[in-house]
């Protein structure tokens, strides 16, 4: 997948020592959710990211040359029960997610900026796990690519009741039960 990347990081890439950082964005009924691979607050494309640290972890992020159905695995661990409660409650399933990518700042050599960054990957959240330990618990979920979608069935018919549901106006399939036994006289000329 080509991506444009920023200058910025461009040019901090190529310095001695980088530090990285993944920003991950959640979208939830209750409001987005957004945190980050590092300490305290920080500003990623306009919005504010809260820490997760070595409490957050990403795996199976990587870049293929094909068009195949991709799944990260996202994991909270030292969750309070509270968190752990509020994951329970949340509807998660199809969610959309979004993983940023960029590097810190080399102070006197290259600014990277909060608009300086990545999409390295977005999808939809699938399943949850929850291990509710004594203490804390650890929260991993799975978000699936773009392209799973594709692959899974339409629950669309193609009835009235089926259009109707996505368009309450439109009488475009209200006929086709009343053509459907029709004839069609056919007459040579």
């Amino acid at each position: 997948m080509s991506r444009t990347v920023p200058a910025s990081i461009l040019t901090a890439l190529g310095q001695g020592a980088i530090e990285p950082f993944y920003a991950i964005e959640i979208d939830l009924d209750s409001g987005p959710l957004r945190l980050w691979t590092g300490y305290g607050d920080r500003t990623v494309d306009g919005q504010t990211y809260s820490g997760g640290g070595d409490l957050m972890g990403i795996d199976g992020l990587e870049e293929v040359a094909d068009l195949a159905a991709k799944v990260v695995t996202l994991t909270l661990s030292g969750m309070p029960a509270n968190i752990i409660n509020a994951a329970l409650q949340e509807p998660y399933q199809r969610r959309r997610v979004r993983i940023l990518w960029s590097v810190n700042s080399i102070p006197g050599v290259v600014t990277v900026t909060s608009n300086d960054f990545v999409e390295v990957f977005s999808g939809s959240l699938n399943e949850m796990v929850i291990d509710d330990g004594p203490e804390a618990g650890t929260i991993s979920v799975t978000v699936d690519s773009r392209l799973v979608e594709l692959e899974r069935a339409s629950n669309f018919r193609y009835t009235s009741e089926s259009h109707k549901a996505r368009h309450a106006t439109d009488t475009f399939f209200d006929f086709v039960a009343d053509i459907q036994d029709k004839g069609v006289r056919f007459q040579p000329k």
